[in-house]
């Protein structure tokens, strides 16, 4: 499967505790496909790279209870 880049627009994600628990499934998501990543508090932005499909990361982003736009 080929690399691709994703990015979500993460709502409310506004602290470092909120930042860390999307980098903590990131994280854990290395393991499924996930190359690398960027959490961005100021822009709230979070940037994927990897061959993990796009439903299974918006999927896990979720799981924290973040709003994704």
């Amino acid at each position: 499967q080929a690399e691709q880049t994703y990015q979500f627009d993460v709502k409310v994600m506004t602290c470092t505790g909120c930042s860390g628990a999307v980098t903590r499934v990131l994280e854990k998501a290395k393991s499924d496909g996930v190359q690398e990543y960027n959490v961005d508090l100021a822009t709230q932005l979070v940037t994927v790279k990897g061959t993990i499909p796009y439903d299974d990361v918006l999927a896990r982003i979720k799981k924290t209870g973040k709003e994704v736009r």
